[in-house]
């Protein structure tokens, strides 16, 4: 697929994806014989990680890490499995870290409607 659809299916922009590749977080695409990118559903599912992975806030020294590691084939499968478990612990965190002052906030609204005799 070409890197318009690529970016469209991996929820980045063309120029992310470029990005990417020139600094080795995404391996290069394929070329077709026209000489475009080309690119495989693995490529398509790695920019996915990558995406999610800066959407959840990961530094890209981490990413820059990871994507190493990911080039190193199944001898670094632990140390990647490591990182990511270390990432979804500081994802639950900041979790219940929003879902407290979400609650703060609802419990503000409340009393400014009481206060305000809206009651809804």
């Amino acid at each position: 697929m070409r890197i318009s659809e690529a970016a469209a299916r991996s929820g980045l922009s063309i120029d992310t994806i470029r990005y990417y590749e020139r600094t080795g977080l995404a391996p290069p695409a394929g070329r077709g014989a026209d000489g475009q990118r080309r690119f495989s559903s693995e490529n398509v599912e790695w920019l996915t990680l990558l995406a999610s992975l800066r959407e959840t806030r990961m530094p890209m020294k981490q990413m820059r890490r990871f994507a190493w590691l990911y080039q190193q084939g199944h001898a670094s499968v632990a140390e990647r499995k490591r990182m990511l478990l270390e990432h979804a612990d500081h994802l639950e965190r900041q979790r219940a870290a929003l879902d407290r002052c979400a609650e703060l906030l609802r419990y503000k609204l409340a009393k400014y409607d009481e206060i305000m005799g809206d009651g809804a």
